[in-house]
């Protein structure tokens, strides 16, 4: 079946260049994986607070490794971007990801983690914000973001990286104590929006918990 529109992000954009690394300031930057990073990702999962909002664990260095593998190959297969925010030595101090992409649409969900040594030092809003700043360079319209109502942290890197509250999904993700309501936020490539109809729209309101 033939599309009649051509694909927002045209197919092979990604896959045809390499992916690029970003200076975050203070010796940080957002880099492509490598197997060095394998230590440090699994520590990263061992966190009370990534398994709580993230679900996951890591059992060991060899399952760590193939999760970077995979991560790598996503680019790839335009699939999943995936960045790790690293110091200058190499220590890993989070994770920044573009998810579900949607080229045709130019749709792309933003993910994030730091360790609990990076906390607190603005590294998740720097990081969502360069990519988003290049991903809507070339061609991405749309990034949405979402975290649990009962994530206020997440939801303070998501205003700061300039991404509008939209709404609440009820019930929407499970996590290990049952199904949270999440916070959905986007950020669109257009810096001018028209303005809200006085007699019908209002403004979504922030997050608050």
């Amino acid at each position: 079946m033939a599309e009649l529109v051509a694909h927002t992000v045209v197919p092979g954009t990604l896959a045809g260049t390499p992916q690029p690394t970003f200076a975050l300031g203070d010796g940080v930057e957002l880099r492509p994986w490598t197997d060095r990073d394998a230590p440090g990702l699994r520590a990263a999962y061992a966190d009370p607070a990534i398994q709580r909002w993230h679900v996951r664990e890591i059992g060991s260095l060899d399952e760590a490794r193939e999760l970077i593998a995979a991560w790598r190959r996503g680019w790839g297969q335009e699939q999943r971007l995936e960045w790790a925010i690293a110091d200058g030595a190499g220590a890993l101090l989070g994770r920044l990801a573009l998810k579900e992409l949607v080229l045709f649409d130019g749709i792309a969900v933003v993910a994030y983690w730091t360790v609990p040594a990076a906390r607190g030092r603005g590294l998740a809003p720097r990081a969502v914000t360069a990519v988003s700043h290049w991903a809507f360079a070339v061609g991405f319209r749309r990034l949405e973001l979402e975290h649990s109502t009962l994530n206020p942290a997440s939801c303070r890197v998501a205003e700061k990286a300039g991404f509008d509250a939209e709404g609440t999904r009820l019930g929407a993700a499970l996590h290990a104590d049952g199904h949270h309501d999440m916070h959905t936020h986007a950020r669109l490539a257009d810096a001018g929006r028209p303005p809200l109809h006085p007699a019908r729209d209002t403004p979504t309101k922030a997050c608050s918990v």
